[in-house]
């Protein structure tokens, strides 16, 4: 079994593909431990898995696993963080924008204790009005939202423990997360300061969209980090304020009844109608709530639905690569 595992998810990336498997098996080669490299080809339609295969072909330490359609970022990384088996997991883009040559800062600050190693890209090269204020300012609310201090949560360049990763469930956009939802695990967490070079070939596949997406996903993780495992503390607290609310107007109304004899519905209709609705709310946001701890009860079960779907895992036996030699 390997000390450490490289991820790297690719999409139409094959004017990368090669250099960036040449440049991280020198590095690592040079690091001296066991490794392998974990390549996900995530719905490409050029020829990158043509590629992958090419080089898993005559490399016994290179796993590529094929998607059967492009399922995002945070997916292909999932399938790659499952089929890996490194005790330790490097994750970074096939892009060429994250340098392989930094990979021993990340080893080294998981070498001395840390879960979770991020990467800070502190002096950027991206476009100022389209990557790096708004990821500057998506950067600063992630960070009130979930306490941990680092400055850069978007990038992929990260490094984990094997037991930190496997523990967090990924889908949408959440890879940008992974740092604050394992502090939710008590992880300790460290960041390295990292280059960021321009794309050199290729096109980008980021746009003003994914900060839509992402701005979504910050409500997401500060439910998931306050309410995670009691779902029914929020939709229970707004149910029961609801249901306050409206017996109190029900009570009013049920006293100027008795003492008046007025018809309510004349006289008072659009409070009877908010004083119905508001019972009737609390009544499903409790439900709401309940059926939140079902679902808490799920996600602890050990079996979970993967957010991907394989079409082929290609790797090259030890004895086919003696017999290559």
């Amino acid at each position: 079994m390997p000390k450490y595992s490289i991820v790297v998810p690719f999409h139409n990336e094959e004017e990368n593909v090669t250099t960036l498997y040449d440049r991280v098996k020198l590095v690592m080669e040079h690091v001296g431990e066991s490794f392998e490299m974990v390549f996900v080809d995530d719905g490409s339609c050029d020829r990158t898995y043509r590629l992958l295969e090419e080089i898993a072909a005559v490399d016994s330490r290179v796993l590529v696993v094929k998607l059967r359609r492009n399922f995002g970022q945070t997916s292909a990384l999932a399938a790659g963080f499952d089929h890996a088996q490194g005790e330790m997991l490097i994750s970074m883009d096939g892009d060429l924008q994250h340098a392989p040559e930094e990979i021993p800062e990340f080893l080294a600050r998981l070498e001395e204790g840390y879960d979770v190693v991020s990467g800070w890209r502190s002096h950027r090269a991206d476009n100022l009005f389209l990557r790096r204020i708004p990821s500057r300012c998506a950067n600063w609310m992630v960070a009130r939202i979930s306490g941990v201090g680092i400055h850069d949560f978007g990038t992929t360049f990260k490094a984990y423990r094997r037991e930190v990763i496997q523990n967090i469930p990924l889908y949408g956009e959440m890879h940008r997360f992974i740092p604050a939802l394992a502090s939710w695990y008590g992880a300790s967490i460290c960041e390295v300061p990292i280059s960021n070079p321009r794309r050199q070939h290729g096109q980008s596949h980021y746009n003003l969209s994914r900060t839509v997406r992402v701005c979504f996903d910050l409500l997401t993780i500060r439910f998931l980090l306050r309410y995670m495992t009691r779902p029914l503390h929020f939709f229970g607290s707004i149910g029961a304020l609801a249901m306050i609310a409206g017996s109190g107007l029900a009570a009013w109304l049920l006293i100027l009844k008795l003492l008046t004899g007025q018809s309510l519905i004349l006289a008072h209709g659009p409070i009877f109608v908010i004083a119905g609705i508001l019972l009737l709310a609390g009544i499903q946001m409790l439900g709401i709530g309940l059926l939140g701890e079902l679902q808490v009860r799920h996600f602890h079960n050990p079996s979970h639905r993967a957010p991907y779907a394989v079409d082929r895992v290609v790797r090259l036996s030890s004895s086919e690569e003696n017999q290559l030699r």
